[in-house]
């Protein structure tokens, strides 16, 4: 008897099979090619999208649990940290563990939606080497994943903010506009370092280090200062910049980030993805080159 998971790989092939009829050249990338491309692959990124998810259940004991595991830790170790003066890390409009819940959460986001674009180019360097399919299909699995682990931590929001009687007015619905911005940011970067990373295990090491030292001048866990050297640099930062917008519209604060440095972290964002798109196409020829080599 068939089990759902041959039945999902056989639908998947045949998805591949009617993909690979469709004469796809990765060296165009005008716009109108890139978006005819992306509606080819949908079908195909869906199918994907649905064998990662389930791939995840049956690997992890405790499922989705794992996705509350590292904001609620970093929450409750830096809130007893905080509680007892080791370090001081601001006031803040809310009670400081859900501050830096919340804040967590919407980082790991962000991470996420980098990692994943990064990971699904290297666990599909086979697929990609020997079929001629539109690679979008991946880049759209990879953002659905991201979007889904993401409704997921929604509810750790939530659930957060009836704990601590925070209730947030309508308006905390612009922050779905604001984060979604922040996961098209993280798309990007990753899809533009994952041909690389498909190539070279030393990109993996530099996005870990790079990450810790953006979180530096990320306001996921203190409160971001006003005045001085440091509030430039974060200023500047566009992933700053919608993190903080994302979270005080969650909770209804104050918003810190002036109107100009939230449209100027929107467009680095929509830029980055196009960009990113640009060179993933341009890339792709020769990472196959490589991968056959």
């Amino acid at each position: 008897m068939k089990t759902h998971d041959e039945d999902r790989n056989k639908a998947l092939s045949n998805n591949l099979e009617h993909i690979t009829r469709i004469d796809a050249n990765p060296e165009t990338f005008t716009i109108g090619e890139v978006w005819k491309d992306y509606l080819t692959a949908s079908h195909l990124g869906w199918r994907l999208f649905v064998r990662d998810i389930s791939a995840q259940f049956r690997q992890s004991y405790f499922g989705y649990i794992w996705a509350f595991v590292p904001a609620i830790t970093t929450g409750i170790v830096l809130s007893i940290a905080s509680r007892y003066k080791v370090i001081n890390f601001g006031e803040t409009q809310i009670p400081y563990t859900a501050y830096v819940i919340i804040g967590m959460v919407i980082w790991q986001t962000f991470i996420e939606a980098l990692m994943i674009q990064i990971n699904t180019i290297i666990k599909s360097k086979d697929m990609i080497a020997k079929i001629n399919f539109p690679r979008e299909a991946l880049i759209i699995s990879g953002f659905l994943l991201t979007a889904f682990n993401l409704v997921i931590k929604i509810l750790l929001v939530v659930a957060v903010l009836l704990w601590f009687h925070i209730f947030p007015s309508a308006v905390s619905l612009m922050s779905l506009f604001v984060i979604g911005a922040l996961l098209l940011l993280g798309s990007g970067v990753g899809i533009f370092l994952a041909p690389f990373a498909a190539l070279y295990q030393d990109i993996g090491r530099f996005v870990t280090i790079a990450s810790m030292a953006l979180l530096t001048i990320t306001p996921a866990f203190y409160s971001p200062p006003s005045e001085g050297l440091f509030a430039k640099v974060i200023s500047l930062n566009p992933v700053a910049t919608l993190l903080v917008t994302s979270r005080d519209l969650i909770t209804s604060s104050e918003i810190n980030c002036s109107i100009n440095s939230i449209m100027f972290a929107f467009i680095i964002a929509i830029l980055t993805f196009i960009a990113s798109t640009i060179t993933y196409r341009l890339s792709m020829p020769f990472i196959i080159e490589r991968i056959n080599g």
